[in-house]
C-alpha cells in the first residue's frame, strides 16, 4: 500500500481554474491545508452485479477526472461482497467500459482482497463491546427498528458477553450455522434519528460460491461495513458517492472512528437522472431476462456498452459529464443535451456517405443507358484533410420517397413534377413524368439532367432551391438499417399508477428495421465505424454486419431540440 503522505508528482495548484464545482473547492482547500499531505486519491467502486450505465459514466469521469486534474491517483475497486449476484462477466465488462471511456486505473482492487482484514475489524468491534451476534430473523430485525418517530427495541441478544460473541462469530465463519440464522450487528443507538445507526448488520451468512474466493468464506460483510474500511485500507482521500449515501456518512465515520483507522472524507453529489430513461440495474436486468431488449448492449439500453454499440463516442460522454458538472441536489437532465454532445462530436469526425432509407427509383432518360461516371464527394466538410471519395453515378438512381411529392405543398423545394433540384455532388435534374403501377402507386420517376451543372464545373453555378441525396441503382449496396427511438414513452418511465409496472411505459416502436441502399463506400467500414448518412442522421456499423449485408444502427438524427443558454 502506498505511503499516505506521498506528494503528487503533478497537477494544478489551488485556484488555477476560475470556476470550480463544490467538490473541486473541497479538494483545493484540502490541498491548501495539506489535510492529506496534498494528496488526491479517488476510487471508482462498482458492484459487479450488472453492466454499467450512463449514470456510472458520470461517476467514472468525475473520479478519474479529479485524479488527473490534481495529479493524483484513482483506483478501480470492485465491491464484490454479495456472491449470489456477482460474476466475472460483469467484472470484465466494467473494465472494458472504463478503458473505452478513456481512463486507466492506478490500482485494481476487490473488496474480497480485504475479507480477512474486514473480519479482523469485526472482531475488534466485538472486543470493544461494539458488535454482537444476533439470532433475530430479517423480519424481526426490521420490526424492532422502530420508525422515524419512535425508537427501536434493543435485540434480546445484545447482552451476550464478548467471549460468547467472539465464539459465535468464529463459528459463523466456520460454517456451523445455516443462512439467515445469525448476523453480526454493530451496537450503536436504537433511538438514533438516523435509522441506519440502529444496530446495523455487519455480516450475514451466505453459503454461496464467490467468483474470486470460491467457498473460502460463508459469511460476507455488508456494503456499509466494507465500503469505508476499503477506502481506509487504500488510503483514499476523497470518497465520492452519490447523494443517497449522504445518510450513510455518519455510519461510515462511526466505523472509522471506532476502529481507529485512517479516515478518508466522504463527499456526496447528485446522481445522474435522464428523462425517458430507467437506470436501476435491477430493472435493466429484468428487461434483458424477459427479452424486452436483446441484450445488455442493446442500443436502446442506457448501458455504456449499449451506447457504444449505438454509436456514442467516449468524447461525447466526457463532454456531457463536464457540461452537467456536479450538483448537490437531484435533478433530471434532458436527454436532448446528451444527444447534442454526441452530434457535436460526430459532426467533426463522422465520414459522410449517401444512403436511401425509403427508396423510389428515378431514371434519367437523357443520360446514356450504359453510361456511368465517378463523381467527387467531400468525406467530411468539417475536416477538409479527410479529402474526397469517388461516388459512382449512372442512369438509374434511388432517391428517398420523402424527397418527392406529386402535388407539392407550400414551400416544398424538393422534387416534384416540372420542378428542378440538385442531386448532391452531381447534377441538376428536372422531373418530367411519374410512372405508376396498376394500383396507382409510383413505380418510377422519369427525369432529365443538365450535363452542364455537374458540381465542381466552372459553369455549374446555376441555382435551384433544393438539394437531395441519391444512390446509383447499379452500384447500390443493400444494407439493414436499425432505427432506434426512446425505449420509454413518458419523460418519467417510473411515473406509474398504483398496481402498474414500469414496463407499461415501454415504447412499442423503439426499434424499426428497414432494408435500405447505400453507396459502395459502406463496404469499407467495420463494426463501430461511424457515418453520417447525408441529410438523414448519424449511424454506426453494428457487429451483426456481414460482407454480404452491412447492418447499421441509427445513432442520432441531424437535429435536436436542445439549445445552449447564455
Amino acid at each position: 500500500m502506498e505511503d499516505p503522505n506521498k506528494q503528487p508528482n503533478s497537477g494544478q495548484t489551488a485556484g488555477e481554474n476560475k470556476s470550480l464545482n463544490f467538490i473541486e473547492q473541497i479538494i483545493e482547500e484540502d490541498i491548501r491545508t495539506e489535510k492529506y499531505g496534498k494528496r488526491v486519491h479517488t476510487r471508482f467502486p462498482p458492484e459487479p452485479n450488472g453492466y454499467l450505465h450512463i449514470g456510472h459514466a458520470k461517476s467514472i469521469c468525475l473520479n478519474f477526472g479529479l485524479s488527473k486534474k490534481y495529479g493524483g491517483k484513482c483506483n478501480l475497486r470492485f465491491d464484490d461482497t454479495n456472491p449470489t449476484k456477482e460474476d466475472t462477466e460483469y467484472v470484465d465488462s466494467i473494465k472494458e467500459d472504463v478503458k473505452w471511456l478513456g481512463f486507466d486505473w492506478d490500482g485494481e482492487y476487490y473488496a474480497s482482497d480485504y475479507f480477512e482484514t474486514l473480519y479482523e475489524y469485526a472482531v475488534k468491534l466485538i472486543k470493544k463491546g461494539k458488535a454482537y451476534v444476533c439470532d433475530l430473523t430479517q423480519e424481526e430485525i426490521a420490526a424492532t427498528r422502530g420508525t422515524v418517530t419512535t425508537a427501536g427495541t434493543l435485540s434480546p441478544f445484545a447482552q451476550r458477553s464478548i467471549d460468547e460473541n467472539l465464539d459465535l462469530f468464529a463459528r459463523m465463519r466456520k460454517g456451523e450455522f445455516e443462512d439467515g440464522t445469525k448476523v453480526l450487528r454493530a451496537r450503536i443507538d436504537m433511538a438514533s434519528p438516523n435509522m441506519l445507526l440502529r444496530d446495523p448488520i455487519l455480516y450475514r451468512i451466505l453459503h454461496a460460491e464467490h467468483h474470486r474466493t470460491g467457498n473460502d468464506w460463508c459469511i460476507y460483510p455488508m456494503y456499509d461495513f466494507a465500503h469505508g474500511q476499503c477506502d481506509s485500507i487504500e488510503h483514499i482521500t476523497h470518497s465520492i458517492c452519490t447523494l443517497e449515501f449522504e445518510v450513510h456518512r455518519p455510519l461510515y465515520e462511526w466505523f472509522i472512528k471506532e476502529l481507529e483507522i485512517y479516515a478518508p472524507q466522504q463527499i456526496e453529489f447528485a446522481r445522474l437522472n435522464i428523462n425517458y430513461t430507467v437506470m436501476s440495474k435491477r430493472k435493466l436486468l429484468s428487461l434483458v431476462q424477459e427479452n424486452v431488449v436483446n441484450s445488455w448492449d442493446d442500443p436502446r439500453m442506457p448501458t455504456i456498452c449499449g451506447l457504444r454499440r449505438r454509436g456514442y463516442t467516449p468524447e461525447a460522454l466526457q463532454n456531457f459529464a463536464e457540461i452537467i458538472s456536479v450538483a448537490k441536489r437531484d435533478n433530471v437532465i434532458d436527454v436532448s443535451l446528451l444527444e447534442h454532445c454526441l452530434r457535436e462530436d460526430l459532426n467533426k469526425k463522422a465520414q459522410r456517405v449517401m444512403a436511401v432509407l425509403n427508396p423510389i427509383k428515378l431514371i434519367l432518360t437523357n443520360y446514356p443507358e450504359n453510361g456511368e461516371e465517378l463523381l467527387d464527394a467531400v468525406n467530411n466538410p468539417e475536416d477538409i484533410s479527410t479529402g474526397l471519395r469517388k461516388v459512382p453515378f449512372s442512369r438509374e438512381l434511388f432517391i428517398d420517397q420523402d424527397d418527392f411529392m406529386e402535388v407539392p405543398q407550400h414551400k416544398f423545394f424538393r422534387l416534384s413534377p416540372g420542378n428542378e433540384v440538385r442531386l448532391k455532388s452531381a447534377y441538376i435534374i428536372r422531373c418530367n413524368d411519374v410512372i405508376k403501377n396498376a394500383d396507382g402507386s409510383i413505380k418510377e420517376l422519369h427525369c432529365t439532367y443538365d450535363a452542364n451543372t455537374r458540381t465542381g464545373l466552372s459553369d455549374s453555378n446555376r441555382k435551384v432551391k433544393g438539394t437531395i441525396h441519391w444512390v446509383s441503382v447499379r452500384h447500390a449496396v443493400e444494407i439493414e438499417t436499425r432505427l432506434y427511438d426512446k425505449l420509454f414513452l413518458p419523460e418519467n418511465p417510473e411515473d406509474i399508477e398504483e398496481g402498474e409496472d414500469f414496463r407499461s411505459n415501454l415504447n412499442p416502436d423503439s426499434l424499426k428495421i428497414t432494408s435500405s441502399f447505400a453507396e459502395p463506400f459502406i463496404k469499407n467500414m467495420k463494426p463501430l465505424d461511424k457515418v453520417q448518412f447525408e441529410r438523414v442522421g448519424y449511424f454506426c456499423v453494428d457487429a451483426d454486419s456481414t460482407s454480404e449485408k452491412p447492418v447499421l444502427n441509427k445513432t442520432v438524427g441531424l437535429k435536436g431540440s436542445w439549445q445552449k443558454t447564455v
